[in-house]
């Protein structure tokens, strides 16, 4: 176990890096005040420094929203100021570190409005019936209702977020008028299609859906239930939003 000075004093960290991503972005960020004691609370227990990514967002940022709030990415929490959980709170830590204790399929790191869940893989992703290798990043698509793998690492994946490659990603998810309901949300909120994103209708003509802000857990728990129901499985845990 390393305490955590060791996880925080450390050359080269990863924020200074991070910080210049941002300012050159493709797409609009914000960048929420972090929370120290928080952000600290989340690198002893991840046992991740601060010349991570993971780390380095964590103990310097309350999380990033992304493209016009499309995209959540969990830092170290910004609760106080009913900005984004915290990694803590998103994936149930325990509220006094415990060294036994680690994410059972993974560490849910970001989500976006739709109900998409961003995770980085544990050590077993074939037990916890997760696509990828160990390490590597995996997405929950609401419209399949199945895990992908992403092929890439954690700091990959933020600077993949920051390249402009997002409207790519989401073609086919998106519709007229998207960035305005995005932004509109609060942070705790989601957005409800119906049909449901995953049905034949949703598939043959997004623009005739319709669409409520929700709170994100509902958005979460009818694509889980859904899943579980009909298939294609379980989608385990989505973090707890």
């Amino acid at each position: 176990m390393r305490e955590i000075d060791e996880l925080t004093n450390v050359d080269d960290p990863a924020w200074p890096v991070l910080q210049e991503a941002v300012a050159s972005s493709a797409v609009p960020v914000h960048v929420l005040p972090a929370d120290p004691e928080g952000g600290r609370r989340c690198l002893l227990q991840m046992q991740v420094t601060a010349r991570s990514m993971l780390g380095g967002l964590a103990l310097n940022s309350g999380g990033l929203v992304l493209d016009n709030g499309w995209v959540r990415v969990f830092g170290g929490g910004s609760d106080a100021s009913g900005g984004l959980p915290s990694l803590a709170q998103v994936n149930r830590f325990p509220a006094t570190f415990d060294p036994a204790w680690h994410p059972a399929t993974g560490l849910v790191v970001g989500q976006d409005v739709l109900g998409g869940v961003f995770a980085l893989n544990g050590h077993d992703p074939a037990a916890a019936d997760r696509p990828g290798v160990p390490g590597q990043m995996i997405y929950f698509a609401p419209d399949t209702l199945t895990w992908e793998a992403m092929d890439m690492g954690h700091s990959v994946w933020v600077s993949w977020l920051l390249s402009g490659r997002l409207e790519t990603f989401y073609d086919g998810l998106r519709w007229h008028g998207w960035r305005e309901e995005a932004a509109a949300l609060a942070f705790s909120q989601g957005i409800s299609v119906y049909p449901f994103l995953w049905s034949k209708e949703a598939h043959a003509d997004l623009a005739a859906t319709s669409r409520r802000a929700v709170p994100m857990r509902e958005v979460l728990g009818v694509a889980a239930d859904f899943a579980r129901q009909m298939g294609p499985a379980d989608p385990g845990f989505l973090g707890d939003v």
